[in-house]
Protein backbone atom coordinates (compact mmCIF):
# COMPACT_ATOMS: atom_id res chain seq x y z
CA UNK A 1 0.00 0.00 0.00
CA UNK A 2 2.73 2.63 1.11
CA UNK A 3 4.71 1.68 -2.40
CA UNK A 4 1.31 2.31 -4.34
CA UNK A 5 0.78 5.82 -2.49
CA UNK A 6 4.41 6.73 -3.11
CA UNK A 7 3.74 5.96 -6.98
CA UNK A 8 0.55 7.86 -7.14
CA UNK A 9 2.23 11.14 -5.73
CA UNK A 10 5.30 10.72 -8.48
CA UNK A 11 2.52 10.77 -11.20
CA UNK A 12 0.88 13.43 -9.67
CA UNK A 13 4.13 15.17 -9.52
CA UNK A 14 4.56 14.57 -12.97
CA UNK A 15 1.43 15.74 -14.12
CA UNK A 16 1.69 19.50 -11.89
CA UNK A 17 5.45 19.58 -13.62
CA UNK A 18 4.40 19.20 -16.75
CA UNK A 19 1.54 22.56 -16.42
CA UNK A 20 3.80 24.59 -14.44
CA UNK A 21 6.28 26.90 -16.15
CA UNK A 22 9.57 27.46 -14.27
CA UNK A 23 12.20 30.05 -14.66
CA UNK A 24 15.24 30.90 -12.61
CA UNK A 25 19.14 30.40 -11.90
CA UNK A 26 21.53 28.81 -9.77
CA UNK A 27 22.26 31.66 -7.47
CA UNK A 28 24.63 29.48 -5.19
CA UNK A 29 26.75 32.39 -5.12
CA UNK A 30 24.55 34.85 -3.69
CA UNK A 31 25.24 34.96 -0.10
CA UNK A 32 28.87 35.65 -0.72
CA UNK A 33 28.44 38.22 -3.08
CA UNK A 34 26.12 39.97 -0.04
CA UNK A 35 28.72 39.65 1.78
CA UNK A 36 31.06 40.78 -0.16
CA UNK A 37 29.39 43.99 -1.02
CA UNK A 38 28.54 43.61 -4.90
CA UNK A 39 26.46 46.24 -6.61
CA UNK A 40 23.72 45.54 -9.16
CA UNK A 41 22.29 47.69 -11.46
CA UNK A 42 19.45 47.16 -14.11
CA UNK A 43 19.96 47.91 -17.45
CA UNK A 44 19.40 51.74 -17.03
CA UNK A 45 22.38 51.67 -14.42
CA UNK A 46 19.85 52.16 -11.06
CA UNK A 47 21.29 50.43 -8.51
CA UNK A 48 18.65 47.02 -7.29
CA UNK A 49 17.84 44.36 -5.24
CA UNK A 50 18.71 41.78 -7.49
CA UNK A 51 15.37 39.32 -6.15
CA UNK A 52 13.70 42.06 -6.82
CA UNK A 53 14.87 42.42 -10.74
CA UNK A 54 14.52 38.69 -11.06
CA UNK A 55 11.22 38.41 -10.01
CA UNK A 56 9.99 41.67 -12.21
CA UNK A 57 11.47 38.87 -15.09
CA UNK A 58 9.33 36.27 -14.01
CA UNK A 59 11.89 34.09 -12.58
CA UNK A 60 10.05 31.49 -9.75
CA UNK A 61 12.19 29.08 -8.67
CA UNK A 62 16.36 29.57 -7.55
CA UNK A 63 18.25 26.27 -7.68
CA UNK A 64 20.93 26.11 -5.10
CA UNK A 65 23.83 23.64 -4.71
CA UNK A 66 24.57 21.48 -1.70
CA UNK A 67 28.32 19.80 -0.74
CA UNK A 68 28.33 17.19 2.05
CA UNK A 69 31.99 18.66 3.66
CA UNK A 70 33.24 21.73 1.44
CA UNK A 71 35.33 22.61 4.08
CA UNK A 72 37.63 18.79 2.75
CA UNK A 73 37.89 20.65 -0.88
CA UNK A 74 40.92 21.85 -2.59
CA UNK A 75 42.04 25.50 -2.03
CA UNK A 76 41.39 26.50 -5.46
CA UNK A 77 37.46 25.15 -5.29
CA UNK A 78 36.85 27.17 -2.28
CA UNK A 79 37.94 30.21 -4.41
CA UNK A 80 35.77 28.91 -7.08
CA UNK A 81 32.78 29.34 -4.85
CA UNK A 82 32.65 25.91 -2.92
CA UNK A 83 31.13 26.89 0.19
CA UNK A 84 27.75 25.49 0.48
CA UNK A 85 27.69 23.45 3.47
CA UNK A 86 23.85 22.73 4.83
CA UNK A 87 23.83 25.96 7.26
CA UNK A 88 24.87 28.26 4.25
CA UNK A 89 21.90 26.23 2.01
CA UNK A 90 19.16 26.51 4.57
CA UNK A 91 20.38 29.94 5.29
CA UNK A 92 20.16 30.78 1.64
CA UNK A 93 17.12 29.31 1.22
CA UNK A 94 15.48 31.33 3.74
CA UNK A 95 16.06 34.57 1.69
CA UNK A 96 14.92 32.87 -1.04
CA UNK A 97 11.74 32.06 0.14
CA UNK A 98 11.07 35.06 1.89
CA UNK A 99 11.17 36.87 -1.86
CA UNK A 100 8.78 34.63 -3.02
CA UNK A 101 10.67 31.83 -4.85
CA UNK A 102 10.56 28.29 -4.75
CA UNK A 103 13.84 26.41 -4.26
CA UNK A 104 15.64 23.68 -6.35
CA UNK A 105 17.88 21.55 -4.24
CA UNK A 106 21.10 20.41 -6.40
CA UNK A 107 22.73 17.49 -4.09
CA UNK A 108 26.38 17.11 -5.34
CA UNK A 109 27.39 14.03 -3.38
CA UNK A 110 30.77 15.40 -2.64
CA UNK A 111 32.68 17.79 -0.89
CA UNK A 112 33.65 19.53 -4.27
CA UNK A 113 32.64 19.96 -8.00
CA UNK A 114 30.64 16.98 -9.24
CA UNK A 115 30.10 17.12 -12.93
CA UNK A 116 31.48 14.63 -16.12
CA UNK A 117 35.38 15.07 -15.71
CA UNK A 118 35.30 14.47 -11.72
CA UNK A 119 32.17 12.58 -9.17
CA UNK A 120 34.69 12.63 -6.42
CA UNK A 121 33.60 10.58 -3.32
CA UNK A 122 33.27 12.79 0.33
CA UNK A 123 35.86 12.28 2.41
CA UNK A 124 33.40 10.60 5.09
CA UNK A 125 32.40 8.12 2.73
CA UNK A 126 35.82 7.00 1.26
CA UNK A 127 36.73 3.37 1.16
CA UNK A 128 32.46 2.13 1.68
CA UNK A 129 31.50 -0.61 0.17
CA UNK A 130 28.13 -0.07 -2.44
CA UNK A 131 25.63 -0.97 0.16
CA UNK A 132 26.95 0.82 2.77
CA UNK A 133 27.53 3.76 0.71
CA UNK A 134 23.77 3.64 -0.40
CA UNK A 135 22.92 3.63 3.18
CA UNK A 136 25.20 6.76 3.78
CA UNK A 137 23.40 8.02 0.67
CA UNK A 138 20.05 7.80 2.14
CA UNK A 139 20.68 8.58 5.61
CA UNK A 140 22.77 12.11 4.47
CA UNK A 141 19.85 12.75 2.11
CA UNK A 142 17.17 12.74 4.27
CA UNK A 143 19.49 14.14 7.13
CA UNK A 144 19.46 17.88 4.63
CA UNK A 145 15.91 17.62 3.99
CA UNK A 146 14.62 17.15 7.41
CA UNK A 147 16.45 20.11 8.69
CA UNK A 148 15.22 22.45 5.49
CA UNK A 149 11.91 21.09 6.13
CA UNK A 150 12.24 22.10 9.71
CA UNK A 151 13.79 25.33 8.59
CA UNK A 152 10.63 26.13 6.81
CA UNK A 153 12.21 26.21 3.11
CA UNK A 154 11.04 22.46 1.76
CA UNK A 155 12.69 22.44 -1.59
CA UNK A 156 9.97 22.13 -4.77
CA UNK A 157 12.37 20.09 -6.82
CA UNK A 158 15.75 18.16 -5.94
CA UNK A 159 18.20 17.27 -7.80
CA UNK A 160 19.80 13.42 -7.10
CA UNK A 161 22.87 14.52 -7.91
CA UNK A 162 24.68 16.96 -10.70
CA UNK A 163 25.38 15.52 -13.94
CA UNK A 164 25.85 12.32 -13.32
CA UNK A 165 26.01 10.93 -16.92
CA UNK A 166 29.30 8.89 -15.70
CA UNK A 167 27.70 7.94 -12.18
CA UNK A 168 28.95 9.48 -9.11
CA UNK A 169 30.90 8.77 -6.10
CA UNK A 170 33.76 7.30 -7.94
CA UNK A 171 35.29 4.96 -8.46
CA UNK A 172 32.02 2.95 -6.39
CA UNK A 173 29.62 4.71 -8.60
CA UNK A 174 31.15 4.92 -12.12
CA UNK A 175 29.55 4.17 -14.90
CA UNK A 176 28.92 4.81 -18.60
CA UNK A 177 26.17 5.44 -20.60
CA UNK A 178 27.34 3.32 -23.73
CA UNK A 179 28.15 0.21 -21.58
CA UNK A 180 26.16 -1.97 -19.01
CA UNK A 181 28.99 -1.84 -16.58
CA UNK A 182 28.08 -1.55 -12.87
CA UNK A 183 24.63 0.15 -13.36
CA UNK A 184 23.35 -2.56 -10.60
CA UNK A 185 25.09 -0.46 -8.27
CA UNK A 186 24.82 3.51 -9.51
CA UNK A 187 20.96 2.34 -9.74
CA UNK A 188 21.02 1.26 -5.78
CA UNK A 189 22.96 4.95 -5.07
CA UNK A 190 20.36 6.87 -6.99
CA UNK A 191 17.32 4.49 -5.11
CA UNK A 192 18.94 5.16 -1.46
CA UNK A 193 18.84 8.94 -2.44
CA UNK A 194 15.50 9.13 -4.62
CA UNK A 195 14.17 7.23 -1.51
CA UNK A 196 15.19 9.85 0.75
CA UNK A 197 13.87 12.46 -0.79
CA UNK A 198 9.84 10.62 -1.37
CA UNK A 199 9.81 9.96 2.81
CA UNK A 200 10.65 13.73 3.64
CA UNK A 201 9.42 15.74 0.58
CA UNK A 202 6.96 13.54 -0.88
CA UNK A 203 5.44 16.47 -3.29
CA UNK A 204 8.60 17.26 -4.76
CA UNK A 205 9.82 17.21 -7.62
CA UNK A 206 13.04 14.64 -7.80
CA UNK A 207 15.52 15.60 -11.04
CA UNK A 208 17.96 13.07 -13.05
CA UNK A 209 20.88 15.44 -14.26
CA UNK A 210 22.99 14.48 -17.08
CA UNK A 211 25.10 16.73 -19.43
CA UNK A 212 24.96 14.89 -22.72
CA UNK A 213 22.19 16.59 -24.65
CA UNK A 214 24.07 16.84 -27.68
CA UNK A 215 24.33 13.48 -27.78
CA UNK A 216 20.88 11.43 -28.30
CA UNK A 217 22.39 8.21 -28.14
CA UNK A 218 23.98 8.46 -24.59
CA UNK A 219 21.06 10.25 -23.44
CA UNK A 220 19.05 7.45 -24.64
CA UNK A 221 20.91 4.95 -23.12
CA UNK A 222 21.75 6.80 -20.12
CA UNK A 223 17.58 6.95 -19.46
CA UNK A 224 17.19 3.94 -20.72
CA UNK A 225 19.10 2.05 -17.87
CA UNK A 226 17.09 4.41 -15.40
CA UNK A 227 13.83 2.80 -16.86
CA UNK A 228 15.22 -0.90 -16.44
CA UNK A 229 16.52 -0.62 -12.93
CA UNK A 230 12.76 1.02 -12.37
CA UNK A 231 14.21 4.37 -10.76
CA UNK A 232 11.80 6.10 -9.19
CA UNK A 233 11.85 10.40 -10.48
CA UNK A 234 9.81 12.77 -12.14
CA UNK A 235 12.02 14.80 -14.18
CA UNK A 236 14.81 14.69 -16.54
CA UNK A 237 17.61 17.37 -16.16
CA UNK A 238 19.72 18.94 -18.72
CA UNK A 239 22.63 21.17 -19.05
CA UNK A 240 23.37 23.01 -22.43
CA UNK A 241 26.47 24.78 -22.84
CA UNK A 242 26.96 25.50 -26.86
CA UNK A 243 30.54 25.23 -26.22
CA UNK A 244 30.59 22.15 -25.22
CA UNK A 245 26.75 20.08 -26.47
CA UNK A 246 26.35 21.22 -30.04
CA UNK A 247 24.19 23.71 -31.67
CA UNK A 248 20.54 24.77 -30.53
CA UNK A 249 19.18 22.78 -32.92
CA UNK A 250 20.89 20.25 -32.17
CA UNK A 251 19.31 20.15 -29.08
CA UNK A 252 15.92 20.18 -30.17
CA UNK A 253 16.13 17.24 -31.70
CA UNK A 254 16.88 15.50 -28.40
CA UNK A 255 14.00 17.12 -26.98
CA UNK A 256 11.97 16.16 -29.36
CA UNK A 257 13.27 12.44 -29.12
CA UNK A 258 12.88 12.81 -25.46
CA UNK A 259 9.07 13.49 -25.87
CA UNK A 260 8.44 10.89 -27.67
CA UNK A 261 10.24 8.14 -25.54
CA UNK A 262 9.82 9.49 -22.12
CA UNK A 263 6.20 11.10 -22.56
CA UNK A 264 5.66 11.01 -18.70
CA UNK A 265 8.89 12.96 -17.95
CA UNK A 266 9.01 16.70 -18.26
CA UNK A 267 12.78 18.28 -19.27
CA UNK A 268 13.87 21.04 -17.52
CA UNK A 269 17.50 22.64 -18.99
CA UNK A 270 18.67 23.28 -15.05
CA UNK A 271 21.88 24.69 -16.50
CA UNK A 272 22.49 26.86 -19.60
CA UNK A 273 24.98 29.99 -19.74
CA UNK A 274 27.19 31.40 -22.64
CA UNK A 275 29.64 34.30 -22.53
CA UNK A 276 29.35 37.97 -22.36
CA UNK A 277 33.05 38.88 -22.27
CA UNK A 278 35.22 36.07 -23.56
CA UNK A 279 39.23 36.53 -22.13
CA UNK A 280 40.48 33.90 -25.35
CA UNK A 281 41.52 30.85 -22.00
CA UNK A 282 39.92 27.15 -23.51
CA UNK A 283 38.54 25.47 -20.62
CA UNK A 284 37.56 21.94 -21.32
CA UNK A 285 38.14 21.81 -25.15
CA UNK A 286 35.41 24.34 -25.94
CA UNK A 287 34.24 24.19 -29.39
CA UNK A 288 33.19 28.01 -30.87
CA UNK A 289 32.51 27.27 -34.47
CA UNK A 290 28.75 27.25 -34.08
CA UNK A 291 28.46 29.44 -31.36
CA UNK A 292 27.92 33.52 -31.59
CA UNK A 293 30.56 35.57 -30.92
CA UNK A 294 31.62 35.83 -26.95
CA UNK A 295 30.21 39.56 -26.61
CA UNK A 296 27.09 41.28 -24.79
CA UNK A 297 25.28 40.90 -27.76
CA UNK A 298 26.45 37.41 -28.75
CA UNK A 299 25.55 36.28 -25.30
CA UNK A 300 21.84 37.98 -25.88
CA UNK A 301 21.48 36.48 -29.49
CA UNK A 302 22.40 33.22 -27.61
CA UNK A 303 19.74 33.38 -24.92
CA UNK A 304 16.53 34.68 -27.57
CA UNK A 305 17.28 31.45 -29.66
CA UNK A 306 17.71 29.36 -26.81
CA UNK A 307 14.34 30.07 -25.66
CA UNK A 308 12.55 30.41 -28.79
CA UNK A 309 13.95 26.86 -29.19
CA UNK A 310 12.77 25.96 -26.03
CA UNK A 311 9.15 27.20 -26.60
CA UNK A 312 8.65 25.27 -29.30
CA UNK A 313 8.67 21.55 -26.66
CA UNK A 314 5.89 21.18 -24.92
CA UNK A 315 7.71 19.17 -22.62
CA UNK A 316 10.47 21.91 -21.40
CA UNK A 317 8.72 23.27 -18.71
CA UNK A 318 11.99 24.76 -16.65
CA UNK A 319 14.88 27.26 -18.16
CA UNK A 320 17.89 27.99 -14.98
CA UNK A 321 20.52 29.72 -16.15
CA UNK A 322 24.02 28.63 -14.20
CA UNK A 323 25.72 31.47 -11.51
CA UNK A 324 23.20 34.51 -13.33
CA UNK A 325 25.02 36.49 -9.92
CA UNK A 326 28.32 36.65 -11.32
CA UNK A 327 29.16 39.97 -10.79
CA UNK A 328 32.61 41.93 -8.80
CA UNK A 329 31.37 45.58 -9.08
CA UNK A 330 31.13 46.84 -5.78
CA UNK A 331 33.85 44.24 -4.07
CA UNK A 332 37.29 45.35 -2.86
CA UNK A 333 38.51 42.79 -5.08
CA UNK A 334 39.93 44.03 -8.64
CA UNK A 335 39.44 40.82 -10.13
CA UNK A 336 37.60 37.14 -8.74
CA UNK A 337 39.59 34.32 -8.51
CA UNK A 338 37.45 32.80 -11.17
CA UNK A 339 36.11 35.41 -13.42
CA UNK A 340 34.10 33.36 -16.02
CA UNK A 341 32.18 36.40 -17.52
CA UNK A 342 29.04 33.85 -18.09
CA UNK A 343 26.48 35.84 -16.01
CA UNK A 344 23.92 37.99 -16.17
CA UNK A 345 25.68 40.96 -14.68
CA UNK A 346 28.45 43.02 -16.24
CA UNK A 347 31.33 42.52 -13.93
CA UNK A 348 32.37 46.08 -15.10
CA UNK A 349 29.34 48.28 -14.35
CA UNK A 350 27.10 45.88 -12.33
CA UNK A 351 24.42 46.39 -15.00
CA UNK A 352 22.02 43.71 -15.90
CA UNK A 353 22.93 42.23 -19.14
CA UNK A 354 20.50 42.05 -22.40
CA UNK A 355 20.65 37.89 -22.21
CA UNK A 356 18.41 38.37 -18.91
CA UNK A 357 15.70 40.58 -20.04
CA UNK A 358 15.30 37.77 -22.85
CA UNK A 359 14.96 35.19 -20.56
CA UNK A 360 11.26 36.09 -19.77
CA UNK A 361 10.40 35.05 -22.61
CA UNK A 362 10.36 31.68 -21.76
CA UNK A 363 7.22 30.24 -22.36
CA UNK A 364 5.33 33.80 -22.42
Amino acid sequence: MKQMVLMLVAWATAVLAMGQQWLGGDISMMTSNARNGVIYKDSCGATVDPYDLFRQQGWNMMRVRLFVDPQNAPGRHHDEGVCQDLDYVIDLCKTIKARGFEVMLDFHYSDTWADPAKQFTPKRWEGLNSKTLADSIYRYTRHCLQALKAAGVEPATIQVGNEITFGMDWPVGRVDPMKGDNWDVFSQLLKAGCKACREVCPKAGIIIHTEKAGVWEMTRNYYDRLREAGLDYDIIGLSYYPMWHGTIPNLGKTLDSLAKRYPDKPVMIVEAAYYYLHDGVNRGEEDFTHCPPGTIEGQRQFTADLVAELNRHNNVTGLFWWYPEENRYGTRFEKSAWGLNRGLFNSANGQALPALYEMSRFKR
